[in-house]
């Protein structure tokens, strides 16, 4: 069984990955070209040798955009499937479609928004090059942080569910999360580097698309893996 509901993630992470390569062909990389005309254009202000291409725009925009994005469709995919192979029946008591949306929601939330609120993404030309450990680790440390304050709170919310009620305890158990994840990133350091002459408009256009990308792939992950895992332990209601 849980093998059936592990490929039945990673398909539904792959199918939810192309719709989020479509959306960022359309939307994102406009964006990331528009940046790399200003790197190149600060580059040739200060009279300096453009850096070699390693690898074309052709190829970053489609072969290797479509089989990072497959990649990592799957691998949310296979883990999105663990956890609700370990929610199903135990933690909750919804179907299937429902089951998956919900926890579809509740991950883009905690691995993607919160995350994204305190280090959102930036496109090229914008970083400096000396930082991006010290970024990616702050990142990462944002990120697990998250995911510990969710667990934090869903332990709360079911030891107070018998004494406040089921809806009660889910409020308490968002609000504390709420809590911990701003006193958290709080102590965290803050990363501002966008260059003073940036333009604005495609900054905020490249961030809308990084975010809109991560919400096709949730929301067409939670869809498609409902209806999947529906077939496997409800056939009756599918």
């Amino acid at each position: 069984m849980m093998g059936r509901l592990l490929s039945r993630g990673m398909l539904a992470g792959v199918f939810a990955a192309l719709l989020a390569f479509v959306f960022a062909r359309v939307f994102g990389e406009p964006q990331v070209n528009l940046a790399i005309a200003y790197e190149a254009a600060q580059a040739a202000l200060a009279n300096e040798p453009p850096e070699p291409e390693l690898i074309s725009r052709g190829v970053q925009a489609g072969w290797g955009l479509l089989t990072a994005t497959v990649l990592y469709g799957a691998a949310y995919g296979g883990v999105f499937a663990i956890v609700f192979s370990c929610v199903y029946g135990r933690f909750s008591r919804l179907c299937a479609r429902p089951l998956a949306l919900w926890l579809a929601v509740i991950c883009c939330v905690v691995a993607v928004v919160v995350p994204g609120l305190k280090y959102p993404p930036n496109p090229p030309a914008v970083g400096d090059p000396e930082t991006i450990g010290v970024r990616t680790a702050a990142y990462f440390i944002m990120l697990g942080l998250s995911f510990c304050s969710a667990m934090i709170g869903v332990v709360i919310a079911r030891h107070f569910a018998p004494r406040l009620g089921h809806w009660n305890a889910n409020v308490l158990g968002v609000l504390l999360y709420g809590v911990l994840i701003a006193g958290l990133s709080a102590m965290l350091p803050d990363v501002s580097e966008v260059p003073a002459d940036f333009p604005a408009q495609v900054l905020w256009h490249f961030r809308e698309s990084a975010l809109g990308m991560q919400l096709v792939l949730w929301a067409a992950l939670g869809l498609v893996y409902g209806a999947l895992a529906e077939r496997v332990l409800e056939p009756a209601r599918a």
